[in-house]
């Protein structure tokens, strides 16, 4: 994957004078990135377009221009790019009713250890969640959390060779699954592991 750096930004007046086709064009690309588990879960699968355009939207809602505040964004937002041996998302709970989330993230402790990959017949890959920062408390989980899905030989070879690639949930109070997922989304996380 390419890396995100420094002097690959866009300073925050070229950003203000692109940012509405370059809006356009990471809200089109994560179309193919976005995968609804159930009524309640989205996760959106990050990659270094991704990431960038949160990078730059940061830099453009803080009015960053100098040096330290520039490379604390990158240093927060580049561990969410894959490497080639994993896939990132961002995991978003949803409920419209606040009562109602409240009670929800109150039973689904846990819930983003709980999210997994099983390509065609071999084991389920668990997310690894959250390593930046504890998000869940003894009251509750986090509406957010950052997931990561590392995959050996195997798994990247079955991805590849076209088989189905299923992706859950299998938490006590939460559980989903879609047995696979649609040709776009493959083709587009398919990417990730170049």
């Amino acid at each position: 994957m390419p890396r995100i750096t420094r002097d690959s930004l866009m300073t925050l007046e070229a950003y203000a004078r692109q940012r509405e086709q370059f809006r356009a064009r990471v809200l089109a690309h994560k179309r193919d990135r976005m995968v609804h588990v159930g009524a309640h879960v989205t996760l959106v699968f990050e990659d270094e377009l991704t990431v960038r355009y949160q990078i730059q939207e940061m830099l453009r809602i803080e009015r960053t221009f100098d040096e330290e505040g520039i490379r604390a964004e990158l240093a927060a937002y580049s561990p969410l790019v894959p490497d080639g041996t994993n896939l990132k998302a961002t995991m978003m709970i949803e409920y419209e009713d606040p009562e109602e989330r409240q009670l929800a993230l109150a039973g689904l402790k846990g819930v983003e250890r709980a999210v997994y990959f099983q390509i065609g017949e071999l084991p389920r890959v668990f997310a690894i969640a959250d390593e930046d920062l504890e998000r869940e408390n003894e009251q509750k989980t986090s509406a957010v959390h950052f997931l990561r899905f590392e995959f050996d030989r195997a798994d990247v070879a079955a991805m590849r060779a076209g088989g189905p690639i299923a992706l859950g949930i299998d938490h006590p109070n939460y559980q989903a699954r879609i047995d696979a997922l649609p040709a776009e989304v493959r083709t587009s996380l398919a990417r990730d592991f170049a």
